[in-house]
C-alpha cells in the first residue's frame, strides 16, 4: 500500500519554472500557520527555499494571488529546499495572471 500523497495531477517537474520572490503563510496540517518563501513556481507546483523540518508527502494550503487557496503536497526535499505539487490543475490564463502579479519585471518572465 502506498503511503505517499494521492495526486490528481501527474508529476511533471519539467514544466517551465518562473523565478519569484514571494513570502507566503502556509496552513500546514498538524503545525498551524507557517511562514515560507516561494523561490520559483510553475503551473504544477512551487519550490520553497526555507524548508526546515519539511518531509516528503506532507501537505499544506497556500493562498496565492489570482489562484486563491490551493492545497499542495511535498514531492521532494533537499538541504533547505522543498518542491510542492499542486493537488489540482491551474488554468493557463489564471497561471499567466499569477506570474504577472508575482513577477512584475517583464525581463524576468519566460517567453510565452
Amino acid at each position: 500500500m502506498s503511503a505517499g500523497a494521492q495526486l490528481s495531477v501527474t508529476d511533471q517537474r519539467r514544466m517551465a519554472r518562473h523565478p519569484v520572490d514571494h513570502p507566503v503563510i502556509a496552513e500546514y496540517f498538524g503545525r498551524g500557520d507557517v511562514s515560507m518563501h516561494i523561490a520559483n513556481i510553475s503551473a504544477n507546483g512551487f519550490m520553497i527555499d526555507d524548508a526546515d523540518n519539511v518531509g516528503r508527502g506532507e501537505r499544506l494550503v497556500v493562498r496565492l494571488p489570482v489562484i486563491g487557496r490551493i492545497e499542495a503536497y511535498c514531492i521532494w526535499c533537499r538541504d533547505n529546499r522543498a518542491g510542492f505539487q499542486f493537488e489540482r490543475i491551474i488554468r493557463v490564463d489564471d497561471f499567466l495572471s499569477l506570474i504577472d502579479t508575482l513577477q512584475p519585471n517583464p525581463r524576468l518572465r519566460k517567453m510565452r
